[in-house]
C-alpha cells in the first residue's frame, strides 16, 4: 500500500472509532450529568471531525500537478490539517474547560456512574486499537528512515499519522482523567473532581491542538527537512566522483511525503557535459532511493 493509502487507512480507522465512542459517551454523559463524560464526548466528536478533515487533507494533497500547481497540491494537506488542529484546540478544549468550570460552580452529584465506567473501558480498548494502527504506520515509516518512532513523530511531515497518534494518546489520557474524576466524585460526593477532570481534558486538548497547529503552520509556510536528513543528502552528493563541493543546499517540504532538493555544486574541472548530466541523474536516483520522500532534485553547477 502506498504511503497515502496507509495514511487514509489510519485516518479512517481513527475516525470510525471516535464516531462510535462519541455517541456512547454523549448518552452516558447526558444520563449521569457528568462534566467529564460530556467533555470526553465532545473530545471524541472533535477527533471525529479532525479525522474527516485529515481525510480531506490526504486526498487533496495527493492531487496530481497541473499547470498552475506544478509541484502538486501537497501543501493543501497541511492547510486542512491546520484547520483540523485548530478545531481540536477551539471546540474540544474550549468546551471541556467551560463545562468543567460550570460543574465545579453549579454541578450536582449523580450516583448512576456505572454505565459511564463501562463506556470508558470500551472506549479505552477501541482507542488503543486506533493508536496501534497509527503506531504501526509510524514504525514502518521510521524504519525506512532509520529513525526511532519518537524521533520520527517529532520530525515527520506526514501530519495525518502524527495527528492520529497524538490525538489517540490524548484520548487515552483523557479517558484515564475522566475515570479518576468520576471515581473521586463517587467517593467524596463532590462535583469538584468531575469538573476538575473536565478541565484537565480541556487543557490536554489545548496542548495537543497547539502543537499540531504550530507544526502544520511551519510546514504550510515552507519548512526544510531535519538537519540530520540534510547532512545525509550533503554526504550523498559529495559521494559522487564528479562533485567536488556542495556550496549550498536547499530543501523544502512540499507535501506530506514529498520533498524537493536544490543544490549549488562545484563539479570537477575535468567533468564533461555528459558526465555532469549523468551525475545529476545519479544524484536523483541515489537520493530518492535512500529517501523515498525526495521527489525532485535540482543541481546548479557553479565554478566557485
Amino acid at each position: 500500500m502506498t504511503n497515502g493509502g496507509e495514511s487514509l487507512r489510519t485516518v479512517v480507522v481513527a475516525g470510525s472509532v471516535n464516531l462510535g465512542v462519541a455517541a456512547a459517551k454523549a448518552i452516558t454523559g447526558l444520563l449521569s450529568g457528568s462534566a467529564a463524560m460530556l467533555s470526553e464526548a465532545v473530545h471524541s466528536l472533535a477527533d471525529t471531525t479532525t479525522e474527516v478533515l485529515l481525510f480531506v487533507a490526504v486526498r487533496r494533497g495527493a492531487a496530481p500537478p497541473d499547470e498552475s500547481h506544478q509541484f502538486g497540491y501537497g501543501r493543501a494537506g497541511f492547510l486542512w490539517a491546520l484547520v483540523a488542529a485548530a478545531f481540536t484546540f477551539v471546540a474540544g478544549g474550549g468546551f471541556a474547560v467551560t463545562q468543567g468550570i460550570h460543574t465545579i460552580l453549579h454541578g450536582d452529584v449523580d450516583s448512576h456512574f456505572g454505565p459511564s465506567f463501562a463506556v470508558l473501558g470500551i472506549a479505552f480498548v477501541l482507542e488503543s486499537i486506533s493508536l496501534a494502527q497509527g503506531l504501526r504506520q509510524a514504525r514502518g515509516e521510521a524504519a525506512g528512515l532509520r529513525l526511532g518512532v519518537s524521533r520520527y513523530l517529532r520530525y515527520t511531515t506526514n501530519t495525518a499519522v502524527k495527528a492520529v497518534v497524538f490525538e489517540d494518546l490524548a484520548a487515552l489520557t483523557g479517558l484515564v482523567l475522566a475515570a479518576f474524576g468520576l471515581g473521586l466524585t463517587m467517593l467524596t460526593g463532590s462535583p469538584l473532581w468531575d469538573g476538575s477532570a473536565s478541565i484537565g481534558i480541556g487543557l490536554l486538548l489545548f496542548v495537543v491542538g497547539a502543537n499540531l497547529v504550530r507544526a502544520n503552520a511551519s510546514l504550510l509556510i515552507g519548512q526544510a527537512v531535519p538537519a540530520v536528513m540534510q547532512r545525509h543528502i550533503h554526504d550523498e552528493l559529495l559521494a559522487l566522483p564528479e562533485i567536488e563541493k556542495v556550496e549550498q543546499l536547499f530543501t523544502s517540504v512540499i507535501g506530506m511525503s514529498d520533498v524537493v532538493v536544490a543544490a549549488r555544486v562545484k563539479f570537477a574541472d575535468a567533468a564533461t557535459a555528459h558526465a555532469i548530466t549523468a551525475a545529476a541523474d545519479e544524484a536523483e536516483r541515489r537520493l530518492s532511493q535512500r529517501f523515498p520522500s525526495i521527489r525532485y532534485v535540482f543541481l546548479d553547477p557553479t565554478s566557485v
